[in-house]
């Protein structure tokens, strides 16, 4: 979408990852974002990858090269100080004219092992969030708590606008219900179906209510893995690889499992193929090509595939992305293919959007 487009539909549902996955060319988010807005998609999402992929440096070249989209910097939360991230918030507000959204992320435990940081427990966050939100007001923070202990923090130079969304990455039922009390939306994970996105969006929208907020107003975004009019090679590597890096996992793998209803049974039969049992409880994203991911992915069951993800033509991927928003999504992340492969996508989406949207209202 150009920066002075009126915008569609599809540009307020749909956005897309920059950069995905592992990364040793970090300045191809240029091209990716641009490619993005010329698909139509009216935002992009940066995910946390240590080394080549620093969500607040990558933020800051989109703003400058990308204007007009919106963009979703994702951080952990307990590796920075709450008025580093404020600060982060408070410059990118000011640089994207309020199109800033701080996706704050947990990850399974296992992923900071030998970190020596604390675990990012629920209270953890909720302080956390409370003091960011205190500084993005203007206010003096005087604290003493679980975080530690601060006193006068004060961003000095406050940017005159709103604060930015803030978005949780959850799966479980407790880190859902927490989105839904605390934030103001909630980024669900890839490989759902249907009806979990369903289940998902409920366990949000009875939390903010039983916490007295406005449920419609904590926004749920589905992330689906999307491979649209792809070459039936490419189309495994984007479905079947990605799957494999969140299946295989012995922590991610059962709560996927469970969330979705799937026999776990399943899980296992996977961990056995050839070439993932040597990782034991290793991720395997870090170490596999893409073929190796592809030629795993032939254990795991073909429903599983076909209900956690949209693939196939343009127009039955839109369609299945309806039935996401019908659910009780607000927004589609899409994931797995880049931006120059969505280009039909967004026009199969333009077309039914009206009336799944008009159905949803009803």
């Amino acid at each position: 979408m150009a920066e002075n487009a009126v915008p569609s539909l599809s540009s307020k549902i749909l956005s897309a990852y920059v950069l995905p996955g592992r990364t040793l060319d970090p300045g191809r988010i240029l091209q990716e974002a641009k490619a993005a807005q010329s698909a139509g998609l009216g935002g992009v999402w940066i995910s946390e990858r240590f080394a080549l992929k620093e969500p607040a440096i990558l933020s800051g070249m989109l703003a400058a090269s990308a204007p007009g989209l919106r963009i979703g910097g994702t951080l952990y939360a307990h590796l920075r100080h709450p008025i580093v991230t404020a600060s982060l918030a408070n410059l990118m507000q000011a640089l994207t004219g309020n199109r800033f959204i701080l996706l704050l992320a947990r990850a399974v435990p296992a992923y900071f092992n030998g970190y020596d940081v604390p675990a990012l427990t629920f209270d953890r966050l909720r302080d956390y969030i409370g003091i960011f939100r205190s500084l993005m007001a203007g206010e003096q923070i005087d604290y003493d708590g679980i975080l530690g202990n601060y006193n006068g923090l004060k961003l000095t130079d406050r940017y005159d606008g709103p604060p930015p969304p803030i978005m949780f990455t959850a799966v479980g039922p407790k880190a859902l219900a927490f989105a839904g009390r605390h934030c103001d939306g909630v980024l669900l994970h890839p490989l759902l179906t249907i009806d979990a996105v369903g289940r998902s969006a409920s366990i949000v929208h009875e939390a903010a209510r039983e916490a007295g907020r406005d449920p419609a107003s904590v926004r749920v975004v589905a992330n689906v893995v999307v491979a649209p009019d792809l070459p039936p090679e490419e189309e495994a590597a984007v479905v079947g690889g990605r799957a494999v890096t969140y299946l295989q996992s012995k922590s991610m793998g059962p709560l996927l499992a469970g969330v979705n209803g799937w026999d776990p049974a399943g899980l296992e039969q996977l961990r056995a193929h050839p070439s993932l049992a040597r990782f034991g409880d290793r991720s395997v994203s870090e170490e596999m090509m893409r073929d190796q991911l592809v030629e795993a992915s032939r254990a795991i069951p073909a429903e599983w595939l076909a209900a956690g993800t949209a693939a196939g033509t343009a127009a039955q991927v839109a369609a299945r992305l309806c039935e996401y928003l019908s659910a009780g999504a607000d927004e589609i992340l899409l994931h797995g293919s880049t931006a120059d492969k969505l280009g039909g996508l967004v026009p199969a989406m333009e077309k039914l959007l009206p009336g799944c949207l008009a159905a949803k209202a009803n």
